[in-house]
């Protein structure tokens, strides 16, 4: 009766279809498919808060999908239910200048809102390589290449509209600069991974176009002198827009899926904003930080076109590192730790990738102690997945170990529930009085996050 209610309502924007379904039931993840009963796609805010109150009057799960890019099954349905799709709520509302903010509708994606900005001197600085939508981002709090100079979503979302659970419509947060009135109410829902409410609209803070960027990549023997580069240039304080480390083994697959030809080296991929002459400031002060480590000259990227090409590499690591095992069961991994235990924590996890003859590029956003490993057991090898799991486990414990955390950016979803009352203790368990709270039914993507009941 539930679905029969929303076909009523949406006509043909609703869809029970088996491939409509098996698309909303994938990610680049590992995890199997978990299709809905149903997708819809909703126009407004008012489609949106129809669609939660029809499902919570029949308990349907409802579960948020912007671009279908997380990696932990966030948008998954292992409840079945209703897949609540954005991209038709695609609209810039409004670019206010004077105040360097954008409203947006959940489904405008990074690079259509920066594409808008183009001419207005502004940009939305944060960065997370896939083009995933906006509303996706602020639920999974997502980062990215340039969390280390502008921070992540938590630190650029002034405002948001939110339809909670039983349908009601309510706004966090304003316009202003900050706040002092009461519970920070937006902060709750960004990365609250859509287990709270559905974002509708959000507000969010621009920056100033720099006027000089200048990027390079510089090559180190070894993997120590680039990390300990990258704690240095932290600790000295200077102001990198960008700084990403990427390991011999992800050259070796940007050559081979970018057809370019860096040495079979670490490498640091870094990019300075500013004035003209704070950005050769900068460069020149980190030029001496890379020769002090042993690192190599630059090769330097100052055109648009140029620094494009270094990036899309970066942001294509994924893709290339999968191309190198392509009969991989490719495993995730997203750990953060305090700059002072950077160095510590990715030897011990190449060293530990290196003694089990699994493939397991590392790359990462060094400069807020964030890294990766991509984990590649053949997909035929129970063994070798069962090995990789293993992997990626100790890497979780290791981050808790050295005081970070089991997710820098990519978010808890399905695949990072074990590693939570580890992290949080009671804490976690107050998560869930949250979401009790909020979503007595718990139908608001169940099944992540939180404490199951």
């Amino acid at each position: 009766m539930g679905l029969e209610t929303l076909r009523d309502l949406l006509g043909a924007r609703f869809s029970t279809g088996v491939s409509e379904r098996a698309l909303h039931g994938r990610s680049e993840a590992h995890f199997p498919p978990l299709p809905p009963d149903a997708v819809a796609y909703p126009e407004n805010t008012e489609d949106v808060a129809a669609i939660v109150r029809s499902c919570a009057a029949q308990s349907i799960p409802v579960i948020g999908w912007g671009a279908g890019t997380s990696l932990e099954g966030h948008a998954l349905a292992p409840n079945g239910g209703v897949t609540v799709d954005f991209s038709r709520m695609n609209r810039i509302l409004e670019v206010a200048q004077e105040d360097m903010l954008a409203v947006v509708q959940p489904g405008v994606t990074r690079a259509a809102l920066n594409e808008e900005l183009r001419a207005t001197g502004l940009f939305f600085p944060v960065d997370p390589g896939a083009n995933a939508s906006l509303g996706g981002m602020a639920a999974t709090r997502a980062s990215g290449t340039t969390a280390v100079r502008y921070g992540t979503m938590r630190a650029n979302v002034l405002a948001l509209e939110v339809v909670l659970a039983d349908g009601r419509v309510i706004r966090t947060g304003s316009r202003a600069p900050k706040s002092s009135t009461g519970y920070d109410l937006t902060a709750l829902f960004v990365g609250s991974e859509g287990t709270l409410g559905l974002i509708t609209e959000l507000t969010l803070r621009l920056q100033g176009q720099p006027e000089a960027i200048s990027a390079a990549i510089c090559a180190f023997p070894d993997m120590g002198g680039a990390v300990e580069a990258v704690i240095l240039t932290i600790q000295s304080g200077l102001p990198m827009a960008r700084i990403e480390f990427v390991d011999a083994a992800n050259v070796r697959a940007f050559n081979a899926y970018g057809g370019v030809e860096m040495p079979e080296r670490p490498h640091l991929m870094v990019e300075f904003h500013g004035s003209h002459g704070a950005v050769q400031e900068q460069a020149r002060a980190f030029g001496e930080i890379v020769a002090e480590m042993g690192g190599g000259a630059f090769q330097w990227a100052e055109t648009p076109e140029d620094r494009n090409r270094l990036w899309k590499l970066r942001h294509n690591g994924y893709y290339a590192a999968r191309a190198l095992c392509p009969n991989a069961f490719p495993i995730t991994t997203d750990i953060c730790v305090p700059i002072s235990k950077l160095a510590e924590a990715v030897e011990e996890t190449a060293a530990e990738i290196a003694a089990s003859g699994i493939p397991g590029p590392i790359l990462g956003h060094v400069g807020d102690g964030n890294f990766h490993a991509l984990l590649l057991p053949d997909k035929d090898a129970p063994d070798e997945i069962a090995t990789a799991k293993a992997l990626a486990g100790r890497m979780a414990e290791r981050a808790l170990r050295l005081g970070g955390t089991v997710s820098g950016e990519h978010g808890i979803g399905m695949g990072k529930l074990g590693y939570m009352e580890a992290e949080h203790g009671a804490g976690w368990q107050v998560m869930g009085a949250l979401k009790t709270a909020l979503d007595p039914q718990n139908i608001l993507n169940p099944g992540k996050l939180v404490p199951q009941r």
